[in-house]
């Protein structure tokens, strides 16, 4: 790509924000003093930090940085998120699956962090090891994958497990939601792509079943790194990047590919600039490659981008992470640092150094999330969050679905999230109790208390099962250990009383 066209995406980006924001001088010249202090504020509140960390080892944990400054916000320990498996939850909070110990087995565990306090985490603790795991835009579900390839949903207010399911039979190593969250799309390690219809997953009356598969694709040769989505007109799409050398770009709904980015170099991280005019790519060999996306002049056909893109240089080793901070790219690499950069000028601004470990996961997020707030803005606008459920739980047979509602953006009040639990049908019911009690609220209690006692007795099973299986494990140790010694003497008290009293008798009485 020329240097001159790769200026003018860049500058039209730019451009465009900059138009859009900039206010006009006539019209505050007299209100220049509360201007700029109104200006001074909100470039205050909306300055943005950017949270990493490593999946190497624990001990490195979250670190938060100002970037502006360099400075070090925050630091959280114990914590090591596999990749893709770190996000912030409605600014709010941030989630991050656990990597187990290299050769350790057995469960794994989501950590959630407010970040408006200094708190233990609230940990949930998950059936198998989680690696990749996202939220939808407005923060009602989250999802998890797993390396067995079985997925999980959780409604987060309620904790509920609304889904497991099996949705491959190789690792899932990224996931992501599409812009209006009524779709879940997984990337796999043998690359195959499979996209799932959220109204399918959150059916709560149909939760033993097997959701259906929308479609899936198995164009990519190898494991998928990266998944973005973006708006190209009236047509939703995203883009995988794989360690096959290729960038892909899908028709969201038909699932109909449409592009094909060759790279001289496996990819193993993309982004999407903020306008949705540029790809960026990040290869095995530390460059990154920047692309103008055209989607809509040319279809169906291999574009070699080593003579069209524009590759940015700065890192020794592989790319593990690339993200965006307002319209300044950040990447991340093996060598132990992340670089903000101005992608105008092609330079980077400010080059970090993670000396405890390579970079895997970054998310940005507002500085004004780390403030405390007051005890009226903590109930007002605080969103509750509940742990998160280890086995699914029996529906309601009258509640038919889960909740899935989405919020519009100038509504900035949250869902009633007050509760925490399984306990908004509680909640009713116990306000019905202070009122009038009518046939309908006292069919829901009768159906709520059947749900309760069918859940006990189904646990109750699986604690017996659970017992017998112990006593039988216990019984075939002791019978090994028989096996194993059959003339190790016995040493019981009763026989070493009988020895006592044998040794004191005499001849006759011992004869006798």
């Amino acid at each position: 790509m020329e240097l001159e066209e790769f200026s003018t995406a860049m500058g039209w980006c730019e451009a465009l924000a900059i138009v859009s924001s900039k206010p006009c001088i006539e019209e505050v010249d007299s209100y220049r003093p509360s201007f700029i202090l109104l200006m001074e504020m909100g470039e205050k509140m909306n300055k943005e930090a950017l949270v990493v960390c490593s999946d190497k080892s624990t001990g490195i944990g979250i670190t938060v940085w100002d970037l502006e400054t360099g400075e070090q916000l925050l630091h959280i320990p114990t914590c090591a998120a596999a990749p893709h498996g770190l996000f912030c939850l409605r600014n709010q909070f941030i989630v991050a699956s656990q990597s187990n110990r290299h050769g350790s087995f057995g469960g794994g565990s989501i950590f959630i962090w407010p970040l408006n306090k200094p708190q233990s985490p609230l940990r949930s603790y998950t059936l198998e090891a989680m690696g990749p795991i996202s939220c939808t835009k407005d923060g009602l579900y989250i999802a998890g994958g797993a390396p067995s390839g079985n997925a999980y949903l959780w409604e987060v207010t309620s904790g509920r497990l609304l889904r497991t399911w099996h949705a491959h039979h190789k690792s899932l190593k990224c996931m992501v939601f599409s812009d209006d969250d009524s779709l879940l799309i997984f990337g796999c390690t043998d690359g195959i792509i499979s996209v799932w219809s959220m109204i399918s997953l959150v059916d709560v009356e149909d939760s033993g079943s097997s959701p259906s598969l929308l479609y899936y694709s198995s164009e990519h040769r190898s494991s998928i790194t990266g998944l973005v989505t973006m708006s190209a007109g009236a047509r939703s799409i995203f883009i995988s990047s794989s360690l096959d050398g290729t960038c892909k770009v899908w028709e969201l709904v038909s699932g109909r590919h449409l592009q094909t980015l060759v790279y001289p170099m496996s990819v193993t991280a993309i982004a999407l600039h903020p306008l949705e005019r540029l790809l960026f790519s990040g290869s095995v060999d530390g460059n990154i490659f920047v692309n103008v996306l055209d989607i809509g002049a040319v279809e169906d056909c291999f574009i070699t981008t080593e003579d069209q893109a524009f590759v940015l240089k700065v890192h020794n080793e592989s790319i593990t992470a690339l993200t965006f901070s307002g319209f300044h790219l950040i990447s991340a690499s093996e060598d132990f640092t992340f670089c903000l950069w101005d992608t105008i000028n092609r330079v980077v601004l400010r080059r970090f150094n993670n000396r405890k470990g390579a970079v895997t996961n970054m998310v940005v997020i507002k500085q004004s999330s780390l403030f405390p707030i007051s005890n009226h803005q903590r109930v007002t606008h605080q969103f509750q969050v509940s742990l998160l459920q280890k086995y699914p739980q029996p529906s309601n047979p009258g509640k038919g679905m889960a909740t899935f509602l989405s919020f519009p953006a100038s509504h900035s009040k949250p869902p009633p999230t007050h509760f925490l639990g399984n306990s908004l049908l509680d909640h009713l019911i116990s306000g019905s109790e202070q009122e009038e009690q009518t046939p309908a609220m006292l069919q829901t209690k009768l159906e709520k208390n059947i749900d309760d006692r069918l859940w006990v007795t189904s646990m109750t099973k699986h604690v017996m099962e659970i017992s017998k299986h112990l006593q039988c494990r216990l019984l075939d140790m002791m019978q090994c250990r028989l096996v194993c010694n059959p003339y190790e003497p016995d040493t019981s008290p009763k026989k070493k009383r009988h020895k006592i009293q044998s040794q004191n008798q005499t001849p006759t009485e011992q004869s006798q």
